[in-house]
């Protein structure tokens, strides 16, 4: 075997083994750059910030959910001492429906229906306040009392979970906004969030609930 021919039975032996390498090598590249392209393009935030969302929303469900559960046992108690306002009754029980089928939809709640929903139940509480005026018992009954403290307590954990909600969808909207997450939220889909807000200009105006008066 002449000297040219060894050398190349050497390379030829060697190729496979740096193909290999090589391989290797590329395994090991895209394991170390992987992450940092996804941080880079936006991705793993866009997927941060839209857990951050999904996470204040369900508490704001639970809220909502906590203010329905206590609608019938007011309106039993109401009712024990005026039954004769049986309208008033029916609008908060009929307000109470719409907002457990806000909370029930189908494919998941949307925020926009939530809110306006639960301001309709807002309205129609507000109304029983009126009501209320007129039964000095009602208004001193302990049953109703309490009833009254919890319902103040939710709504103000509903506030406090609306604020926190906002502002999770707000961070999340301006970033899949922003270049180069932009880019990313539309290849994976990535949507605006909505808000909770009311969106009824009538419903805006609802008197608030206080059976203090």
């Amino acid at each position: 075997m002449t000297t040219v021919q060894t050398l190349r039975a050497v390379s030829g032996s060697r190729a496979p083994f740096t193909s290999r390498v090589r391989q290797r090598m590329l395994a090991v590249a895209l394991v170390v750059l992987s992450p940092m392209a996804f941080g880079a393009c936006g991705y793993n935030s866009i997927q941060s910030y839209d857990e951050q969302a999904a996470q204040a929303k369900q508490n704001i469900d639970a809220q909502l959910q906590r203010r329905a559960d206590l609608i019938p046992n007011l309106v039993n108690t109401v009712k024990g001492f005026a039954k004769q306002e049986n309208d008033v009754l029916t609008q908060i029980t009929q307000a109470r429906a719409g907002l457990v089928g806000a909370l029930q939809k189908p494919g998941g709640s949307d925020p926009v229906e939530l809110a306006n929903a639960n301001q309709g139940l807002t309205t129609a509480l507000g109304r029983m306040s009126i009501v209320v005026e007129a039964y000095p018992e009602l208004r001193s009954n302990e049953n109703f009392l309490k009833l009254q403290d919890e319902l103040t307590g939710t709504e103000n954990r509903i506030a406090v979970s609306r604020t926190d909600y906002n502002g999770a969808v707000r961070t999340y909207n301006e970033y899949i906004r922003k270049f180069p997450a932009v880019m990313t939220a539309k290849a994976t889909g990535a949507k605006p969030r909505g808000y909770f807000e009311v969106t009824d200009a009538a419903s805006r105006a609802a008197p608030t609930v206080d059976f203090n008066k």
